[in-house]
């Protein structure tokens, strides 16, 4: 099975995890919104129903896909410390524009 990481490198399936940020979505909408074909977007989706960041539920004759954000706590624990890299990157220009504005 692929690492969350892999499955997010490609572009179109970051594309619909955005698109499912909004709620839940049948697999036309999604078609319909990414300009692809039913089945490469049901392809993308079966990849992300594998990694577990997406769930799917059958309504009548539809599919309807959501988001889930249990498996993107993988990636924000990942990114955790470059974020505290970045803030204190942030915070020592922030210090630096501060003196150069005193002197």
């Amino acid at each position: 099975m692929a690492s969350i990481f892999e499955v997010l490198a490609e572009p179109r399936r970051r594309e619909i995890l955005d698109i499912l940020r909004g709620g839940e979505r049948p697999v036309g909408d999604l078609v319909e919104r990414l300009a692809l074909t039913q089945p490469t977007v049901s392809k993308h989706l079966r990849v992300l129903r594998g990694a577990g960041l997406v769930e799917v539920r059958q309504d009548a004759q539809r599919r309807l896909y959501r988001l889930r954000l249990e498996p993107l706590t993988e990636i924000d624990a990942w990114l955790a410390p470059y974020r505290r890299m970045w803030t204190d990157s942030l915070d020592a220009l922030e210090r630096h524009l501060d003196e150069m504005e005193d002197q």
